[in-house]
């Protein structure tokens, strides 16, 4: 891929996405939990503050708060990540959430034969109404320059109106020549009440045609693109990697504007206990990253997010999609040893799990 240098923009990547307060009732269930622990998470900004924090890359974010001491605490945790707020569109706080609120995510950590469970309290909320021309996309992507541009399915769901703007922004940074990554990350309860399958493959269908880097797992390319390879489990005990295969290269012969086509492997033994690897698609060959197996898992979300932050500076600064796929495996695994949806991994650790280093104590 031709993705532009650093010296010629201002931003290595900007995510499009809500971010919203994570409640985490620890090792307790949320209908039973009497404290929780906070912080920030949202499917496309994840991938933004991974590659600042892991990958020391600059970024930022496009979203919307409302101005309230909610917002101005899920500014500072972006803050703390060290993502760029400047471009957040504040609106106004009415007193009691009416008009415009920040959207909340409850979500426990599965154990065992007991999966993860997330209830989300994101109605009507300030990134839901954002719409096209909200942003100064010009300014953006002709003054400042932005190399890569993140984006995915979970805002685009949001309403009829973050669709169109995902849409414009989409639009805009191919006229900028700057490389979009769309990570589909197919939610139904953010389909449910607006049209369900039939929405979600009409608005992603027309998205991807304006992607360079297409993102999902197999449930993603059957519930938004409409290509299904017949894997009935769900928990996909079962994939064979062979038709994920045939399933990359009937989504490739479809969409031929892409560069790249990219899926994560996870066979679910138990909520605890996980197989994990990857496999990138470009120039009509295939790559496999290293299979992580047994694997035990602290907390699985944000995981398919890390693995996106790797591949795509595994992109950004090789340009090699074999060890793209490495980086991207390799911080999704790291990814899921640690609580919350944002990773706390370093570039080094990445590497060292890539190369086959062990996990004997680092002292």
């Amino acid at each position: 891929m031709h993705i532009k240098p650093k010296n010629e923009c201002e931003y290595d990547l900007v995510s499009l996405g809500e971010v919203m307060l994570r409640f985490d009732p620890g090792d307790s269930r949320i209908r039973c939990a009497r404290s929780f622990n906070v912080w920030e998470g949202g499917g496309e900004y994840n991938v933004a503050r991974s590659l600042r924090k892991c990958f020391g890359l600059k970024t930022a974010v496009l979203t919307a708060l409302v101005s309230n001491d909610l917002g101005l605490l899920i500014e500072d945790f972006i803050l703390q990540g060290g993502v760029d707020t400047s471009m957040i569109r504040w609106l106004d706080f009415d007193g009691i959430g009416a008009t415009a609120r920040n959207g909340l995510n409850f979500t426990e950590r599965g154990y065992s034969l007991r999966g993860a469970l997330g209830v989300s309290d994101r109605a009507n909320t300030a990134a839901m109404q954002l719409k096209p021309g909200d942003f100064n996309l010009e300014g953006l992507f002709a003054k400042k320059g932005v190399r890569w541009l993140h984006t995915g399915g979970i805002f685009a769901a949001l309403s009829d109106s973050t669709a169109a703007l995902t849409m414009e922004v989409l639009k805009a940074a191919k006229i900028y020549d700057t490389i979009v990554s769309y990570d589909m990350n197919y939610r139904s309860s953010l389909w449910k009440e607006h049209g369900g399958k039939v929405r979600a493959q009409e608005v992603n269908r027309e998205l991807a045609r304006y992607v360079d880097v297409l993102l999902g797992n197999e449930e993603d390319f059957s519930a938004c693109l409409g290509i299904d390879i017949g894997v009935s489990d769900d928990n996909f005990l079962h994939i064979d990697t062979v038709a994920f295969e045939t399933m990359i290269r009937t989504v490739a012969k479809e969409y031929p504007n892409l560069s790249v086509i990219a899926t994560t492997l996870r066979q679910v033994k138990s909520a605890s206990i996980n197989n994990w690897s990857a496999i990138c698609y470009m120039d009509e060959k295939v790559y496999s990253s290293n299979r992580y197996e047994d694997m035990l898992v602290f907390d699985r979300v944000g995981g398919g997010d890390s693995f996106a932050s790797g591949l795509i500076f595994g992109f950004m600064e090789l340009n090699d999609p074999a060890k793209a796929v490495e980086y991207g495996a390799a911080h999704g695994a790291l990814a899921m040893t640690t609580p919350g949806d944002t990773s706390m991994a370093n570039r080094q650790e990445v590497e060292a799990l890539i190369n086959g280093k062990g996990s004997r104590i680092v002292r």
